[in-house]
């Protein structure tokens, strides 16, 4: 009877970098949202391109971007419409 032999992994390659542009994307994002979508996109084709890691930052960049972006122009379109809202039905005519 022959003995097996212990199962080694195969080695692994090095280790993929990376995308910088990624990484500012998704921090671009946080902090102003709109160059975080343009980052984020620009990333993404520099990955398909160089195939670095980072596509999943680059997809998290653009989606956390524009819910910001949405988001902050709904307060500014509210901020602007609520207060003639209510002050037109609190006013009323008076003829």
């Amino acid at each position: 009877m022959t003995e097996p032999t212990p199962y080694t992994a195969p080695a692994a390659g090095p280790a993929r970098p990376t995308n910088t542009l990624a990484i500012i994307a998704i921090i671009a994002a946080i902090v102003v949202a709109p160059v975080g979508i343009i980052l984020g996109f620009i990333a993404k084709n520099q990955i398909k391109q160089t195939g670095e890691n980072g596509a999943g930052l680059a997809k998290a960049a653009i989606i956390i971007g524009i819910v910001l972006t949405v988001l902050w122009l709904l307060i500014v379109v509210l901020s602007v419409l609520l207060p003639f809202l209510i002050l037109g039905s609190v006013g009323g005519y008076n003829y």
